[in-house]
C-alpha cells in the first residue's frame, strides 16, 4: 500500500492508503526493475575467470571463450570481404593452400560464407543471383625445399584428405611453370637458382615463381579471384624486409586488401589477424594443419623474422603497429577492381565507394618484369632512356624494366650468366616485355602530352 498523496492542491489529510497497482509506474519506485548496477562488468568477469564478452564460459584466448573468439576472428574476415567487395556471386575463388594455420582458417571461413550464401539462395524465391564457387590450389615446392620426397608425398596425401570433402583440389609442382617435362623443368629451375648468388634474392625468386604457379592454376581452371592467407604477422615481416631491401616505393602494393595488378586479382581477407590467433582457432576448432616446407634461410628475410619475433615478445602489439604505420602510405591505383560489373551486386549505399572511382594516379603503374612491383620515378626514367635507344638488345630491354631490387639481388652481373638466366626464365615472365614496352599507356601519354588539349570546363586537369 502507498499514500494517494492527495490532489494537485495538497494532501487529502485522510491518511488513506492506495494499492500499489494504482500508483503510476513513474512513482512506484525510483529504481528500475532491470537495474544493472550489480551486474558484473567485463573486467569483473575476467577476474571471475569468465569470458569477457558472454560471461558464461571460461576464456580460451584473449579473454574470450572459444565460441566468442571464433566469432571475433570470423567477424574480421567477413568485414574485410564485404567492405572491400572482394567476392561477387558469379566469382570462382581459388584458395592458395600451404597446409599452415593461416591458409586453413582462410579456407574454413570462406566455406562458412559460401554455406550461408547457399542457405540464403535456397530460401530465396527468385534465386536470381548465383553463389560463388571455391577451389583449392597447392604448389609442390619439394624441388627447392630440404624435405625428403617421401615426406612431400605423404604431406600431399594428407592435404588431399583434408580438402577433398570441402572443395576441388588442384596440385601442381613449381617447376611446371616452365611448361616442359618434369626433368627439364627441374633442370631449368635448379640452373636458375644456381645463377642467383644472393640468398635473399633466391628466396624471393622462389616466392615469385610460386605466385606464377598459382596464377597459372587460376587461369587454366577459369577462377576469377585468388585468395591468400597472408596475415598481420607475415605482413609485418614483409614490410620491414621490403624497407631494408630498398623497396619502400612499392611497399603499399603488398598491403592492399585487393591487389588487381595480376591477371587474377589477389585477395587478403586475413590481413587484420595475427598468426597466434589463427593457430589458436585451429587448435580450438580442431582444424587439421600440415607443416611441410623446410627452406634454407640465411638472408634478410630470416633476420627480419627473428627481429620481429623479439619485438613481439616485448610488446604483443608490435606487429599490428607496424602494419598500421605502413597503411598510412599512399596506395596504388590497383587496390580496386577495374570493372564496375564486379560491384553491381553491392547495396546502393556501398556501391559508390567502388564504382567510378577517380584514382589520383592518371595512368596504371608500370610494373617490374620479375616481382611485379611498381617502378619508381627514377626507375621509370631509366626505362624511358632505354626505349629511346640506349638498350640495343632484348636482354638489355628486359633488365631496364626490372626494379633496382631485382637487378641487385636476382639478376646475374656478368653478361654470359645474364644471357643464360634470361634464356631459362619461364615464358610467362619473358612475355611481359612486349613491343619493347612501348605499349604501356603511361609511356604513350608522356610522348603525346604536349599535343593534348586540356578541357577548359574541367578543373581537375583532365584532357
Amino acid at each position: 500500500m502507498a499514500s494517494c498523496r492527495g490532489d494537485d492542491v495538497g494532501a487529502c489529510q485522510s491518511l488513506c492508503r492506495a494499492k500499489e497497482e494504482d500508483v503510476p509506474p513513474s512513482e512506484a519506485s525510483s529504481v528500475p526493475e532491470d537495474d544493472t548496477r550489480h551486474t558484473p562488468s567485463k573486467f569483473f568477469k575476467g577476474e571471475l575467470g569468465l569470458c569477457s564478452k558472454c560471461g558464461q564460459e571460461k576464456p580460451a584466448s584473449n579473454g574470450l571463450c572459444s565460441p566468442c573468439f571464433r566469432s571475433y576472428l570470423f567477424g574480421k574476415f567477413k568485414v574485410a570481404v564485404t567492405s572491400n567487395a572482394m567476392i561477387s556471386p558469379s566469382d570462382k575463388v581459388l584458395v592458395a593452400f600451404s597446409g599452415g594455420p593461416a591458409s586453413r582458417v582462410a579456407l574454413q571461413f570462406i566455406l562458412d560464407i559460401q554455406f550461408k550464401s547457399l542457405r540464403n539462395w535456397d530460401a530465396s524465391k527468385s534465386q536470381g543471383l548465383p553463389v560463388f564457387g571455391i577451389g583449392v590450389a597447392f604448389v609442390d615446392q619439394s624441388t627447392v625445399s630440404l624435405n625428403s620426397p617421401n615426406l612431400m608425398i605423404n604431406a600431399i596425401e594428407e592435404i588431399s584428405s583434408i580438402v577433398s570433402e570441402l572443395a576441388p583440389l588442384h596440385v601442381t609442382s613449381i617447376e611446371s611453370i616452365f611448361g616442359k617435362g618434369f626433368n627439364d623443368g627441374v633442370k631449368c629451375l635448379k640452373e636458375l637458382l644456381d645463377s642467383i648468388t644472393d640468398a635473399t634474392g633466391k628466396e624471393d625468386f622462389i616466392k615469385y615463381l610460386r605466385m606464377l604457379s598459382l596464377q597459372k592454376i587460376a587461369l587454366d581452371n577459369k577462377y576469377t579471384k585468388l585468395l591468400l592467407g597472408t596475415c598481420t604477422s607475415k605482413m609485418a615481416r614483409e614490410i620491414i624486409s621490403a624497407t631494408v631491401k630498398g623497396q619502400g616505393f612499392s611497399l603499399p602494393a603488398d598491403l592492399q586488401y585487393v591487389d588487381a595488378r595480376w591477371a587474377v586479382p589477389i585477395l587478403l581477407p586475413l590481413r587484420d589477424c595475427l598468426a597466434q590467433e589463427l593457430a589458436m582457432i585451429c587448435h580450438l576448432d580442431g582444424l587439421k594443419t600440415v607443416q611441410l616446407f623446410n627452406f634454407p634461410s640465411a638472408g634478410i628475410n630470416d633476420l627480419v623474422s627473428s627481429f620481429i619475433a623479439r619485438l613481439q615478445v616485448e610488446n604483443p602489439s608490435r606487429e599490428r603497429t607496424i602494419v598500421r604505420t605502413a597503411e598510412k602510405l599512399k596506395p596504388f591505383s590497383f587496390k580496386f577492381f577495374t570493372k564496375d560489373e564486379c560491384y553491381d551486386f553491392l547495396p546502393s549505399i556501398i556501391r559508390p565507394k567502388f564504382q567510378n572511382v577517380k584514382n589520383e594516379e592518371s595512368e596504371p603503374e608500370f610494373l617490374c618484369n620479375i616481382c611485379r612491383s611498381p617502378l619508381s620515378e627514377s626507375e621509370w626514367q631509366h626505362f624511358k632512356g632505354c626505349i629511346h635507344g640506349k638498350c640495343q638488345t632484348e636482354i638489355e630491354m628486359f633488365v631496364s624494366q626490372c626494379c633496382q631490387c631485382c637487378r641487385f639481388q636476382i639478376l646475374p652481373k656478368d653478361r654470359a650468366s645474364l644471357e643464360k638466366f634470361y634464356s631459362l626464365l619461364p615464358a610467362s615472365i619473358r612475355d611481359r616485355m612486349t613491343n619493347k614496352g612501348c605499349d604501356d599507356k603511361r609511356w604513350l601519354r608522356e610522348e603525346i602530352e604536349e599535343f593534348l588539349i586540356k578541357d577548359a570546363g574541367d578543373g581537375d586537369g583532365d584532357y
